[in-house]
């Protein structure tokens, strides 16, 4: 393996161990959740889940397992509704 690559691999490694360096800001994931998969979408500060649970309440167990899955690289402002 050349050195610069091998470089970039130590770098990364320790990046990996920083998760408060990045910042997620937009994504869509599939959730297989125990009954369903269940859509997720996470754009502005703002979750949404196609889960019936979601839709009545604002929030699941769904988005609170992918917050605490991503910790610190999701703002602490965010909101768990659609936007309106």
């Amino acid at each position: 393996m050349q050195s610069s690559l091998i470089s970039k691999v130590e770098k990364a490694m320790r990046y990996a161990q920083e998760p408060g360096r990045v910042t997620v800001s937009d994504f869509t994931a599939v959730f297989r959740g125990e009954h369903d998969s269940y859509r997720l979408t996470y754009k502005g500060n703002v979750w949404h889940c196609s889960c019936h649970f979601f839709s009545q309440w604002k929030t699941c167990s769904h988005t609170m397992a992918l917050q605490k899955m991503l910790g610190q690289m999701i703002p602490q402002e965010t909101a768990a509704a659609t936007p309106e």
